[in-house]
């Protein structure tokens, strides 16, 4: 397992750290229960303990944090590492999306690192095992992401915070859980549809990615906190906002992005036939402009498993000569823009407002 880092001892000072420590304190003893009672399934945990800690900017419990303190929340004490280690559950709902997500898209890489089903097919490969590689590799990952799932809500009940601020935050907590799911489901099924339509890209990022990676957690620190309804609402907007936001920046960085930095390789989207706002702005404007051969291409792309180089960089210029990555910047600027406004509607405590200003920046504009 891995040790626990040593960190500043404000968690206003480094939140990620802070989340990091928890998470690996909260594993480690997992794993030793789980090692001493089965030892053979300890090590399938190691492997989920390595996914969790093995990367990630810990954006979700860091917006969680700071509609906490924003909210009026204290920035340390027992109360507050409690609220810590609530919010750092989040990993592990994030955990549960990343690996049932890569099992889902077949993708073979995250992170820089094989995916957990990859992984296990090819212990299985390995050792001679009895039965189907493949099968093996998707059952684990399977029941490894159920379990981070499982052990986000007892994490989250276990945190020490009180019943009361427990309670008040189940909300945004169980809603969160439920619209990620949901949007998984409208993933697939926008893709199994083949639906082009910019409505469906937008619906999946707002359910898939917005809800349960901006929005609800800042739902959940406000809750935590025992904000009033506009201060709720003020978080919730800018959240949904900013949510959406980090999915289109996700789709421009997932066909190009530097793959040494996104730690997935360009064109993946194509492959697993993703509808994403960037092909459907594309897809629009070539059948506007009378432009059946670039549509073919574009459409003949998504979904294309044997997708080469040379046709994902034609379908990377064709975007940019469609208006496709313009128009998809000029939406992130809008959503970023309105997301500012709503959060400058309310007064935080500070330095709050400033801080969440900046996170919004940072994950609108991010390369990674």
């Amino acid at each position: 397992m891995r040790p626990t880092p040593v960190i500043d001892n404000s968690i206003d000072a480094a939140p990620a750290a802070h989340v990091e420590r928890a998470l690996a304190d909260y594993l480690a003893a997992r794993h030793a229960g789980m090692a001493e009672m089965a030892p053979s399934f300890g090590s399938a945990v190691e492997s989920l303990a390595a996914f969790v800690l093995g990367g990630g900017k810990r954006i979700r419990p860091t917006f969680a944090w700071w509609a906490w303190r924003g909210a009026g929340g204290a920035g340390d004490g027992q109360e507050a590492e409690a609220v810590l280690r609530a919010v750092s559950a989040l990993e592990l709902i994030q955990a549960c999306a990343l690996v049932h997500d890569d099992l889902m898209d077949a993708s073979a890489v995250r992170r820089g690192k094989p995916t957990v089903h990859v992984e296990f097919a090819a212990r299985h490969r390995e050792r001679g095992w009895l039965g189907a590689s493949d099968r093996f590799g998707a059952a684990a990952a399977i029941l490894l992401g159920d379990l981070a799932l499982a052990w986000a809500d007892d994490m989250y009940v276990g945190s020490g915070l009180s019943v009361e601020r427990r309670t008040a935050a189940l909300v945004p907590w169980q809603a969160m859980r439920a619209e990620m799911l949901a949007g998984q489901y409208l993933d697939v099924l926008t893709q199994a549809k083949g639906d082009e339509s910019a409505e469906a890209a937008l619906s999946v990022a707002r359910m898939k990615t917005a809800a349960y990676t901006v929005e609800r957690p800042l739902h959940m620190g406000a809750a935590l906190a025992g904000a009033d309804e506009d201060v709720t609402a003020a978080l919730r907007a800018f959240g949904a906002d900013i949510g959406v936001a980090f999915q289109l920046r996700d789709d421009l960085l997932g066909m190009y992005g530097d793959t040494d930095v996104t730690g997935k390789p360009a064109g993946d989207d194509l492959r697993e036939g993703k509808r994403t706002l960037l092909m459907s702005v594309g897809l629009r404007r070539a059948d506007a402009a009378g432009r059946p051969a670039d549509a073919s291409l574009l459409r003949g792309a998504l979904g294309d498993e044997d997708l080469d180089s040379a046709t994902v960089e034609r379908v990377r210029e064709l975007l940019v000569d469609l208006g496709a990555v313009a128009e998809s910047e000029h939406r992130i600027d809008e959503l970023t823009d309105t997301a500012m406004r709503a959060l400058t509607s309310v007064d935080l405590a500070d330095p709050a407002g400033g801080v969440l200003a900046g996170l919004a920046v940072a994950a609108t504009r991010r390369t990674s």
